[in-house]
Order: C-alpha cells, then structure tokens, then sequence
C-alpha cells in the first residue's frame, strides 16, 4: 500500500473544492441582512452548480447535488425536493449549453445562465406559490436573480483562476 504525500493529499482536496463550497453554499444562507441591506441576496449554489456543469462537468456530481438541494431544503424549510429539482434543472440547461457551444463565451454564458435563473426561479415560484401555497415575496426573487445573474461574472473569473492557476499548477 503506498503512503499518500502531501503533494496528493493537496491534490485531492483541491479536486474535491466545488463540492465542499457547494455544501457549505446550502447549508448557510447568503445574505447581507446583517448590513442592512435588506434585498442583497444571490444565490452562490446556483452560480457554482451552473459554473461547474457548464466548465467541469466531472467536478460536481449529480448525485451530490441532488443531496446538496436536500440539505438545502432542510436549512430553509421548504418542502423536500424541491431545491434537488432546481439544482438538476440547472445542470440540464448547463448541460444543453455544453453540448450546443462549439466556441466557449463567458457572455454567451452569461445571457444564457440568466435565462436558466429566471427558468429555475419562475419554476420554483409557481410551485410554492400553487401546489404549496406558500407566501413568497415576488420582489425578493426578482431582486435575488439579478445579483445572482451580476455577481456570475466576478465568480466566473475567480473560479476559473482557481482552476487554471492554482490547480493547475499542482496537476503540472
């Protein structure tokens, strides 16, 4: 049996950091009401479950992110499953786009990631709002899909760093 080093053990954390984020990601709520500003939210697993399915589709699996959403129902209180079915709805637009995308664009995944949360979100609102007659704040989805649509593109460069310049390096 042959002894792992640092240098795998390292390798092998750093494989598995979209998984980890995307587990930290559902089981704290982003949101900046502690600063007062009450309708900054974005929704960082939407972000990173795209990002991942879109760019590394072997990084996330499905899987995982169906036990993610699961987790994520529980934190929030929804009805279970409903966060699973999002997120797989994510992966299959990412999925659609990957294998419809002969040249990558960070702005044609950007338009398109904005299509895919106004799909998702529209979704998720009927769903609460008719099969389970929940009260939700249409303005709050309104609001949390255009930050989690602006803030994409920050997290698509920090994310590609990190795959291109940290793991990289260690994979060379």
């Amino acid at each position: 049996m042959t002894r792992m080093t640092n240098y795998n053990i390292k390798q092998y954390l750093l494989s598995y950091t979209p998984v980890i984020l995307l587990f930290i990601s559902v089981l704290n709520e982003f949101d900046f009401n502690y600063l007062g500003i009450k309708y900054f939210s974005f929704n960082f697993s939407y972000i990173l479950i795209f990002y991942y399915s879109v760019k590394k589709s072997e990084s996330l699996g499905y899987g995982l992110i169906f036990i993610a959403g699961l987790f994520n129902d529980v934190v929030l209180g929804m009805p279970l499953g409903i966060s699973s079915l999002m997120y797989l709805l994510i992966c299959g637009f990412a999925a659609y786009l990957r294998n419809i995308t002969l040249r990558p664009s960070l702005t044609k995944d950007w338009i398109f990631f904005l299509i895919t949360i106004s799909v998702v979100n529209s979704f998720l609102y009927s769903i609460l709002t008719v099969i389970f007659l929940f009260k939700v704040d249409y303005f709050y989805y309104v609001t949390n899909t255009m930050f989690t649509f602006f803030i994409y593109f920050i997290f698509s460069y920090i994310f590609s760093f990190f795959g291109n310049k940290i793991i990289g390096k260690i994979n060379a």
